[in-house]
């Protein structure tokens, strides 16, 4: 540790933060996370502890934040997206954090609206979906506000021409189980949730895209697949998007998604390119 201890020319004592490095120093330029603080003394740097309260806020504040649904709706519609929204049962953002379970339902208005979507008034018959994406604001909605748009294009890039897209539908104090009702409503042979997941003290922006195969009411976590940490920090998009899309083919071809799909799309990689060599 140096010398904290400078005397200025009247004799009086400097006294400044002795910061003592950390030998983990070099390991910070590979991660986020909260490691190599350095210490003064017992305690930490001024400086760290002021980031982490600066980081704690953050994370309060993307919990707690409504999510712009007008502004993401008018953003996607520019990128050539047709959506719909709608709400679940919480009422308003503190329903939403005391009563998860109003979260994963449906408001009444909002499932009719859906329905409606399916069986039309004129009697048309609307093209089948094969992916229906729902967008929910969740634990984060600056996740969404920041990633929903650009994992979309990507996402829209990444599936084969074939695949039948549903609208894009935007829900509010939305939780993760929300989307299997709406997959079921708009008769989905498969639903995608893109949902902010809840803040870390590192990443209050983070992204989760949920992957379930035939969706109803009533399905459980087991029954759907997760892919985390959605952001240019963490899993970029174009990685994210080509994760996703192999483990949809998978899911249509076993006829299954959850704990019997197994992400494996990292491995056949590999094997391929050991093929080429």
């Amino acid at each position: 540790m140096k010398n904290s201890i400078k005397i200025t020319e009247t004799g009086e004592p400097i006294v400044s933060e002795a910061i003592s490095p950390d030998p983990w120093q070099q390991l910070k330029s590979f991660t986020r996370a909260r490691i190599a603080l350095g210490r003064v003394g017992s305690s930490l740097p001024t400086s760290e502890i002021l980031n982490f309260g600066t980081a704690h806020a953050m994370a309060r504040d993307a919990v707690h934040l409504a999510l712009d649904v007008e502004a993401l709706e008018a953003r996607l519609q520019a990128q050539g997206f047709h959506t719909i929204t709608v709400k679940s049962n919480a009422p308003d953002r503190a329903s939403y954090l005391l009563r998860p379970d109003w979260g994963r339902q449906l408001d009444g208005l909002s499932l009719s609206a859906l329905e409606n979507l399916l069986h039309p008034e004129n009697g048309s018959k609307p093209k089948p979906i094969d992916v229906s994406i729902v967008i929910g604001d969740g634990l984060s909605s600056l996740a969404v506000a920041r990633h929903a748009e650009p994992m979309l294009i990507e996402i829209r890039n990444a599936l084969p021409a074939e695949c039948q897209l549903g609208p894009i539908v935007i829900a509010s104090q939305a939780r993760v189980a929300i989307s299997d009702e709406i997959g079921q409503a708009l008769g989905a042979r498969m639903v995608l949730m893109l949902i902010g997941e809840r803040p870390g003290l590192s990443s209050p922006d983070s992204l989760g895209i949920y992957l379930t195969y035939h969706p109803k009411a009533g399905l459980s976590d087991a029954d759907r697949n997760c892919i985390s940490n959605v952001r240019p920090e963490g899993l970029q998009y174009t990685a994210a998007a080509k994760k996703l899309v192999w483990l949809i083919k998978e899911a249509f071809r076993l006829k299954l998604s959850g704990i019997g799909l197994k992400d494996e799309s990292d491995v056949q990689e590999i094997s391929q390119q050991d093929l080429i060599r």
